[in-house]
């Protein structure tokens, strides 16, 4: 069988995703019969392109990182000059979204999620904003549409976390969850731990690629937030946005408040947490001082984890750990989204 896949969005993770998929060409075809091919892409800042024959995805990625627009790659007998057009002409059975999260109203990605369904076409993303913002109208007209909408990147990149609960726990309650989501503060918090300032660390993980020229989305738990909300929103079933998330970030953390934890055998974590009451939750997101007891206490550098308390298993863990300076990104996210397509396929 073959598929063609768009992609909306064109950043790190999009393009990690697209060297994923032509390095697993060959297991597709030799395990699952499937063949591919990118018909769309659609780019915040390097234009668009469509060709229902299949573009050239490496000389689209060297346009991208060479800052070059993609439009020149257009073979379609229309203008295509936005993303909707992409969707509308790219011929996609599979429409991949990854275009920046909004965490206050999950637009655009909502709207191209939209129309992605409704042209008949499955939909996998990492886009935090189209859960905590659209689950249930989303997931009713995909089911309407007898399509997918998919999300396992959303929270933890790569890590089976939403298909697990799917998959292999029918009918278990979440009663709580606790963790820590966010990788790059979790790095910063570690770092200063080392002996860095807050501002040194921030500067270390925006060198690296951890974090954006605007750290705020990390630094004051906006990322947390919407993972948490996403979380609660599709396994606890109650619909929750991140502005209703209790929320206080790390800005306040200063490195004697670390070297005092450190004396008294415990460390500072943003800690995310969610607690079940009857038809209500109760969410969090703060710095919180953990000690060795905790699993969280050795989730250091950008690694990350979370601990699900159910009613049929008492504490379930799953940790992502990382080598310092490395974080849960593109590469891992981008695995998400081929393990969603990989399950479609299935």
């Amino acid at each position: 069988m073959h598929y063609n896949l768009s992609l909306i969005g064109f950043g790190n993770v999009a393009r990690a995703f697209v060297r994923l998929l032509e390095r697993k060409r060959d297991l597709l075809q030799s395990q699952y019969g499937i063949t591919y091919a990118v018909t769309g892409i659609a780019t915040g800042s390097h234009g668009f392109a469509v060709n229902p024959n299949g573009l050239d995805t490496n000389k689209a990625l060297e346009l991208v990182e060479n800052k070059q627009s993609i439009s020149v790659l257009n073979n379609f007998h229309l203008p295509i000059t936005d993303s909707l057009s992409v969707i509308q002409h790219s011929s996609a059975h599979v429409m991949f979204e990854n275009s920046p999260v909004n965490h206050h109203t999950g637009q655009p990605a909502l709207n191209h999620v939209r129309a992605a369904l409704e042209a008949g076409q499955h939909v996998i993303t990492a886009n935090k904003g189209t859960v905590v913002h659209g689950y249930r109208e989303l997931t009713a007209l995909a089911n309407a549409k007898g399509k997918k909408f998919l999300f396992e990147s959303t929270v933890l990149g790569g890590a089976p976390l939403f298909s697990v609960f799917r998959e292999t726990f029918p009918l278990a309650e979440l009663h709580s969850f606790k963790g820590i989501l966010n990788a790059t503060t979790n790095l910063i918090l570690s770092r200063m731990e080392a002996g860095e300032t807050f501002d040194e660390a921030v500067k270390y993980c925006q060198a690296i690629g951890v974090a954006e020229t605007d750290p705020s989305a990390d630094v004051d738990g906006w990322d947390a937030a919407i993972k948490v909300a996403a979380l609660v929103t599709v396994l606890m079933g109650i619909p929750l946005k991140p502005q209703e998330v209790e929320r206080k970030g790390i800005r306040e953390i200063t490195p004697r408040m670390i070297e005092q934890a450190k004396e008294s055998g415990k460390r500072y974590k943003l800690v995310c947490s969610a607690e079940r009451r009857g038809d209500s939750v109760t969410a969090r997101v703060a710095p919180e001082l953990v000690d060795a007891s905790s699993p969280l206490y050795g989730i250091m550098h950008s690694s990350s984890g979370v601990v699900f308390r159910t009613d049929v298993l008492p504490d379930y863990s799953i940790i992502v750990t990382e080598r310092e300076g490395m974080s849960g990104g593109p590469v891992e996210t981008a695995y998400g989204l081929f393990a969603d397509f990989v399950s479609l396929l299935k």
